[in-house]
């Protein structure tokens, strides 16, 4: 599976219900690497490490951290990073760009793991697909208002999800189709809308997702008035 990854300008768009900085790069829920201003972050197997990219042509790695095992996946947002396993969750902050500061973990079953955060929550997918060697297929839901302490408040379970991004109070998920959730109150999310499309990850930036399946990449127009009312602009086919 590719990973996304786009860039975002220092625009704002008041309109715009994605969540996170607009002077990083934005990765999907499955990508392993993530941009923070003059770093480069990337997730192997076992470790978190830094780059220093402030010369595009010469990127020095400054530091590797060991983590743990069957790391996955990377999700940065603000001044935190959130590293997926198959066994878990870890929450990390960058506050020391070149010495992240590993704040939680959280175990839960073993599966594939994509993450995404807002200020206060935390969204996990769990799938059992034969490469993940997991159990259950759900979403998870954790309260991350301390950083230091990911607390679970709610699962529900889903077909084969994967990959998952934030728009304001709604949740889109990957899964035997895309799945448009409210979660105003995120302990009780409720299926509002979806997309009759199989993908695997999602990007989200200001008012345009973007999905990745299979068999190609596709673009959304999504309207902040209506959750219900996405538009379809382009297929890129691969």
């Amino acid at each position: 599976m590719a990973a996304l990854i786009v860039s975002c300008s220092n625009d704002s768009d008041s309109s715009s219900l994605a969540e996170g900085p607009s002077s990083d790069g934005q990765g999907g829920s499955m990508a392993r690497f993530a941009l923070k201003g003059d770093y480069l972050y990337t997730v192997d197997e076992f470790d978190l490490n830094v780059f220093n990219i402030q010369d595009a042509t010469d990127p020095v790695k400054v530091n590797s951290q060991n983590i743990g095992f069957a790391i996955e996946t990377l999700f940065s947002y603000k001044d935190y990073l959130y590293v997926g396993s198959r066994n878990g969750m870890f929450v990390y902050s960058v506050d020391n760009p070149e010495f992240p500061e590993q704040l939680s973990a959280v175990q839960h079953f073993t599966a594939c793991d994509p993450v995404v955060a807002n200020d206060t929550h935390a969204f996990v997918t769990l799938q059992n697909s034969s490469g993940c060697g997991g159990t259950v297929n759900q979403l998870e839901v954790y309260d991350i208002t301390d950083t230091t302490n990911p607390v679970l408040i709610n699962t529900r379970s889903l077909s084969e999800p994967k990959g998952l991004g934030l728009y304001g109070n709604y949740l889109f998920v990957c899964d035997d189709e895309i799945k448009v959730f409210d979660i105003t109150d995120p302990s009780a999310s409720v299926l509002v809308a979806s997309i009759n499309k199989n993908a695997f990850d999602v990007i989200i930036q200001n008012d345009l997702l973007i999905a990745i399946g299979e068999n190609g990449l596709y673009q959304y127009a999504l309207n902040p008035n209506d959750v219900s009312d996405i538009s379809a602009l382009s297929v890129i086919n691969i």
